[in-house]
């Protein structure tokens, strides 16, 4: 099992990889594709601001010296004055005369360098390249999005390799895909929000501009009432200040709700600023809190079905014991079979007495045929000699005593036997005494339970009653 679960995790991992490899989604497609577009604009921007320009140029087109004209063209574009030099084929003498050579090179090269620098002339800055302010102008309006860039890159980086680290790792990514996705639907519903607030703050807006140039007007009739002393229409001045009461009070309504507008807006935006700025710290948490709450809740159900067991056995010990109906009627059922039990027994016992009877009598004839026939045997041999005749008779005695020992412990067992039965018979009479009280007894309870029932009955209804 454990390695199906490696095999089957290091496969989840690669078809991952290898789906995130090809796919993408569409706003990670989008926000990619634009920020690559403005870092790329940047970066042409800075390597063109960057880009080597064409300071100085000569004031004349004196011909020159391919080695001079070289040196002139680096110092036109401001390059280090002494940096370069110019290969010759002095280079290749012998270490000593370069030695000697190189302080009057040196000397030769500074004086060509200042002819030629003096040669030259100033190029107008403003045409030749922009200025530093515009340069950080343009870094400083690209900086942004360039991190933003270069933060997504690098996230992206780093989520490619957790992604093949197995399930933990794709589970996580799943788990939080979907938080994303949540969050994503929660934007959407604050923007719409932000978007109807809006558009109604705009009808507001229009509303107030219209009882605007509504005031304006009535103030201009007033003004113009006040100036020709029209003194007749009260009603109609009445009415205008009602009006100008009534647009006062509009007026402060809409502040109002253009107050509760901005803090509505403000809260809006905090959620959202906390939505995209959530921390994992809280979804821990809840995690956690989760977890809690899951652990909590098996324990009480545990408890709970240990409860149940505990109610359940003592309902089956309750349902075991049996009422006084009940204890009647198994009273009356174990009479009935013992009754049944003892008849069976007796007749078995009648059966096992007639055979071990019979069977004794044939045991007895059996041993009384054999006597007679040894006897009829050796009868005539016996009577042919005296001393045979001795030992025949005397073998007869014993057989003679031998039959009277077995009759009389035949005729013992009997009375024993007899003893025994007279004593049961006593025994037997004393127990059907003894049921016949126990029968009158338990009428005679059942009759007074009968009783203290009823009583106990017509003690509720005067209690009930009363």
């Amino acid at each position: 099992m454990e390695t199906r679960e490696e095999t089957a995790d290091f496969v989840r991992s690669f078809a991952l990889s290898q789906f995130h490899k090809k796919h993408s989604f569409v706003e990670d497609s989008s926000i990619a594709q634009t920020g690559k577009e403005n870092l790329i604009k940047s970066i042409r921007l800075i390597k063109k601001s960057y880009e080597p320009r064409r300071l100085f140029k000569h004031k004349d087109d004196v011909k020159r010296e391919e080695s001079t004209k070289f040196l002139g063209t680096v110092l036109e574009y401001e390059a280090p004055l002494y940096s370069i030099k110019i290969a010759s084929p002095s280079a290749e003498i012998a270490s000593t005369d370069v030695k000697e050579n190189e302080n009057k090179e040196e000397l030769k090269e500074k004086e060509n360098t200042d002819q030629l620098a003096g040669n030259l002339a100033a190029i107008e800055e403003s045409s030749a390249r922009l200025s530093v302010v515009a340069v950080g102008n343009i870094v400083g309006i690209q900086a942004q999005e360039i991190a933003k860039v270069t933060e997504k890159y690098a996230t992206m980086s780093i989520s490619q390799p957790e992604e093949s680290s197995g399930t933990n790792s794709s589970a996580a990514l799943t788990a939080l895909e979907n938080q994303r996705a949540a969050l994503q639907n929660r934007v959407r519903k604050l923007t719409k929000e932000k978007d109807a607030l809006s558009a109604k703050h705009l009808e507001l807006i229009e509303k107030l501009n219209e009882s605007r140039t509504k005031r304006q007007a009535i103030e201009r009739s007033l003004k113009k009432a006040e100036e020709m002393d029209i003194n007749e229409n009260d009603s109609i001045y009445k009415r205008l200040e009602e009006l100008l009461l009534v647009h006062d009070g509009l007026k402060e309504q809409e502040h109002n709700f253009r107050e509760q507008c901005k803090s509505d807006l403000n809260l809006l935006k905090g959620k959202l600023q906390e939505i995209e700025n959530g921390t994992s710290e809280e979804e821990e948490d809840r995690l956690k809190e989760y977890e809690q709450q899951k652990e909590a809740l098996a324990k009480v159900r545990l408890q709970l079905a240990k409860k149940n067991r505990a109610i359940a056995s003592l309902t089956r010990q309750l349902d075991d014991v049996p009422g006084r109906s009940e204890l009647t009627q198994y009273q009356r059922r174990f009479m009935e079979l013992y009754n049944q039990v003892s008849a069976k027994h007796k007749e078995t016992k009648q059966y096992y007495t007639l055979y071990n009877t019979l069977d004794d009598t044939k045991v007895y004839l059996s041993k009384e045929l054999s006597l007679l026939n040894s006897i009829q045997d050796n009868y005539n041999e016996a009577m042919a000699s005296t001393s045979g005749k001795e030992q025949f008779l005397k073998q007869f005695d014993e057989i003679v005593a031998g039959v009277k020992r077995n009759k009389a412990k035949v005729e013992k067992r009997c009375a024993d036997e007899k003893n025994r039965r007279d004593a049961l018979s006593r025994q037997l009479v004393t127990l059907i005494e003894q049921q016949r009280k126990y029968v009158a007894a338990v009428r005679q309870l059942t009759i007074e339970c009968r009783k203290n029932e009823a009583l106990l009955a017509q003690l509720r209804d005067t209690y009930s009653k009363g």
